[in-house]
């Protein structure tokens, strides 16, 4: 190999035994450890290259090198493919995620998961009722002038409202009542389903026209409601295990995973289900976020992005690892949202 290739060798012997053992890694390590078939001397001169081209740093005198967040990326960016999750990895993600009850049990269960694999903080979006589409709406008799609306979209968030109708309607009529709704909604997008719903109260017969009428307010203000986009972690505790990864600015993490705004921004560019997106320590615009590394993709399809998830974590990090699992657990979710 010529030298350039060497010294990624030697780069990448030293992002290993960093990340596994955290310590400064020296030359006589590097030797005794990996089969890289050139002398001492040869690897301290490739580490003084290194240095000198801000791959690697020292970070007391006499002591080894550690990777800087250059070398990191370098390390990153060469990685020619992520290497696959064993069968029995990949067995265990499906049958704990297939599982899960409902869209709110699935987000749980996937940031649970991923905070596992990865043994960092585990974040994912979950998807707003605007992206989504009208997958069956139920309606169910409470008693004879009250109903439940149990609207379930494609992305398997289920919504529940209650409807008084102030008057008593029949089971017949309920079922009519729901057959037409349905007729109305299935397969549209939420805005489209809202505007269908509106016309309704005047396509129905005159003794169903007030029911319908109080129906479709209350969906109306289900499907046009825009809430804030929503965030659910997992594993923050995991940060704590290596307080040294974050010298004078774990607090600053921590609150800057409190403020959603700040993760929603990470995870807006990881829209691409097929990309693996890596920001590394100063990558990161948020002054706060400096100090970690975050491992991101979409999840969903290229025709129905749903949303990002990942992990965040200590620039020293099992990248190909973490890479790995995340591509995984997007993969199962996205499967599981776009096929209930």
């Amino acid at each position: 190999m010529n030298a350039d290739e060497r010294r990624f060798e030697v780069l990448r012997a030293i992002v290993a035994d960093y990340v596994s053992n955290q310590e400064p890694v020296g030359s006589k390590a590097l030797v005794e450890r990996h089969n890289l078939g050139v002398s001492s001397a040869t690897v301290r001169n490739d580490m003084a290259a290194l240095e000198d081209e801000g791959y690697i740093a020292q970070p007391h005198t006499s002591a080894g090198r550690v990777p800087t967040d250059k070398g990191y990326r370098l390390f990153v960016d060469r990685l020619s493919e992520i290497k696959p999750l064993s069968q029995a990895e990949k067995r265990a993600i499906r049958s704990f995620l297939d599982g899960a009850l409902d869209l709110d049990d699935v987000m749980r269960r996937s940031v649970r998961l991923l905070a596992q694999l990865t043994r960092q903080v585990a974040v994912i979006q979950v998807p707003t009722l605007s992206r989504a589409a009208v997958r069956h709406l139920e309606v169910l008799s409470i008693t004879p002038s009250r109903l439940m609306l149990v609207l379930i979209t494609d992305t398997g968030r289920v919504d529940q409202r209650i409807v008084e109708l102030g008057d008593v309607i029949s089971e017949e009529d309920t079922a009519h009542l729901r057959g037409v709704l349905n007729q109305a909604m299935s397969g549209q997008r939420l805005a489209d389903a809202s505007a269908k719903v509106a016309e309704l109260p005047d396509e129905v017969r005159q003794d169903l026209r007030d029911p319908m009428l109080r129906v479709a307010t209350v969906l109306i203000e289900t499907l046009v409601e825009h809430p804030e986009e929503r965030l659910v972690l997992g594993g923050t505790a995991n940060l704590t295990r290596n307080v040294a990864d974050f010298p004078g600015s774990l607090r600053q993490v921590l609150e800057a995973l409190e403020e959603q705004v700040i993760v929603l921004k990470l995870l807006a560019a990881s829209r691409d289900p097929g990309r693996v997106l890596v920001r590394i320590g100063e990558e990161n615009e948020a002054a706060e976020m400096r100090s970690t590394s975050v491992v991101s993709i979409g999840y969903g399809s290229r025709d129905n992005p749903l949303g990002g998830l990942g992990v965040v974590g200590p620039t020293r990090m099992d990248y190909p690892g973490t890479m790995a699992a995340v591509r995984a657990v997007a993969n199962y979710v996205g499967e599981i949202l776009t096929g209930r």
